[in-house]
């Protein structure tokens, strides 16, 4: 059998590296945002640092393995395909794949007991599909990095 997302980036010797990347890849996503909608995502993300410095970095380890749960659908349909770029592969199936992650991040908005950061959250909700969806060729591409 061939091994999960689980597997691969979640092994006790990976699992730093993955969410080193995953932070670097949400900083770059962030470098490039403008617009209304890229300024209001980069003031939550500054504010939920302000208040909470640890708080990005923790939840990309606590999210990782429900990502990588929600992304092994697609990851082992894109390998019964044939391979080739999983960012591409994401890029095609976007719309769920985009809703599929943020459902993750949904649920926690929904059982957080931090008012801050669940208003932070509720205030970029609205662009967020769209900025998932910019960052899924990344995303394949650092999953890919890890297979």
């Amino acid at each position: 059998m061939a091994a999960t997302l689980q597997d691969m980036l979640l092994a006790p010797e990976t699992k730093p590296q993955v969410v080193a990347d995953c932070e670097s890849l949400v900083n770059n996503e962030l470098s490039g945002m403008s617009g209304i909608s890229g300024t209001a995502v980069k003031l939550a993300y500054k504010t939920v640092r302000t208040f909470s410095e640890g708080h990005i970095l923790f939840m990309l380890e606590t999210l990782l393995p429900e990502m990588a749960d929600e992304l092994q659908p697609y990851w082992a349909d894109f390998n019964d395909a044939g391979g080739g770029s999983f960012g591409d592969y994401l890029v095609k199936h976007e719309d769920e794949v985009s809703e599929a992650l943020l459902s993750i991040t949904d649920e926690r908005g929904r059982n957080s007991e931090r008012p801050l950061i669940v208003k932070a959250y509720n205030t970029v909700r609205g662009s967020a599909g769209k900025h998932v969806k910019a960052a899924l060729p990344q995303v394949g591409a650092l999953v890919q990095k890890y297979a």
